[in-house]
């Protein structure tokens, strides 16, 4: 497999020039859907060479980003994420500390309350003096109409870029569409009532730092037990109701009707310095559900798609859309439960 993998020279390279020049990749492992994740020995020690995707394929700088993210949270002594131990910012690669561990395939109460902890952490981070230079996070949502614009623009390019599949069309245009016009009438109607408004950002002293796109599909569980938190690629300044909204619902880890319930609870703990936090996640939770419907959608968009390949997806472009195109109609199907308090 290594022999015929365009990439594996260039990472051998850099993992040498990184780690030593005894180093060498072992295995491939899986990793993100974005990105690729090299398992690099050099002599006894072991380490993560991440590659991130090209800057002409994605414009966001993801390892300056998870770079900066990791070295602020080392300097305040969280333990519970990968170190950095060498960039190669020309080629695209950080080398990161080797975490043993496996995917966590089963969320237990001692789970949500490990990823509370860790997320009480990262809040604490706000106040600190390099907080200030941390960016927004990955698609931060700070009000509603951004969420709004948001599922707009993903449904603008799935149109254009899908425009031939007839079953996804009929899906947006006969399921999807329906439910965004109501869920957007009832947020706005809300959030008014709460005496917010919809389309004003939120202050900067009710914003939190957040690993976007946080959850237990970017878990390890350790060998005691114990969990480890990677992949910060979107960290920043955040309305802490996304961050929570995308735990509830990420469809890469389900999380039981309790499990919900107790860390639902725990975030209007942890952010309700802030009076409003609860109603807004009332409020927006389902068009936050109806954001996660599009993003199961991906696989529709062509460069998308040859990421996901890049990333060692496997399979059929075909297959993939119709795989996801099932789960985007499982997941809207149950969003009313899923959005319960």
């Amino acid at each position: 497999m290594d022999g015929v993998d365009p990439g594996f020279a260039q990472a051998k390279a850099v993992a040498r020039t990184l780690a030593g020049d005894a180093a060498e990749i072992s295995r491939l492992v899986t990793g993100g859907r974005n990105s690729r994740i090299w398992r690099v020995r050099s002599g006894e020690r072991a380490f993560a060479l991440k590659q991130y995707p090209a800057r002409q394929d994605d414009p966001r700088d993801r390892l300056s980003t998870e770079v900066a993210a990791l070295r602020l949270m080392e300097r305040y002594r969280i333990d519970v994420v990968p170190r950095v131990l060498g960039v190669d910012g020309e080629r695209g690669y950080a080398l990161l500390s080797w975490i043993d561990g496996e995917d966590v395939k089963e969320v237990g109460d001692a789970d949500i309350d490990a990823a509370v902890a860790f997320l009480s952490a990262v809040h604490g981070l706000r106040t600190t003096p390099w907080a200030a230079a941390q960016p927004l996070a990955a698609e931060a949502c700070l009000c509603g109409r951004e969420i709004e614009r948001q599922i707009e623009e993903r449904l603008r390019r799935l149109r254009v870029a899908a425009a031939d599949e007839r079953e996804l069309i009929e899906f947006i245009d006969y399921s999807f569409s329906p439910q965004f016009s109501e869920a957007s009438g009832r947020a706005g109607v809300e959030v008014g009532a709460a005496g917010l408004d919809f389309t004003a950002e939120l202050p900067q002293e009710w914003r939190s730092l957040v690993p976007s796109d946080f959850g237990f599909h970017n878990s390890l569980r350790q060998r005691d037990g114990s969990l480890a938190f990677v992949d910060f690629e979107y960290f920043g300044w955040d309305d802490p109701v996304k961050l929570t909204a995308d735990i509830l619902l990420h469809p890469g880890r389900t999380l039981s009707k309790p499990q919900r319930r107790r860390f639902r609870q725990a975030a209007v703990l942890l952010y309700g310095d802030d009076p409003a936090f609860a109603r807004r996640l009332v409020a927006n939770l389902p068009l936050f559900g109806l954001r996660w419907v599009l993003i199961l959608l991906n696989e529709f968009i062509p460069e998308r798609w040859r990421r996901r390949v890049l990333a060692g997806e496997a399979g059929s472009w075909s297959d993939a859309k119709a795989r996801q195109l099932a789960r985007a109609r499982e997941f809207l199907a149950s969003l009313s439960q899923k959005v319960e308090a």
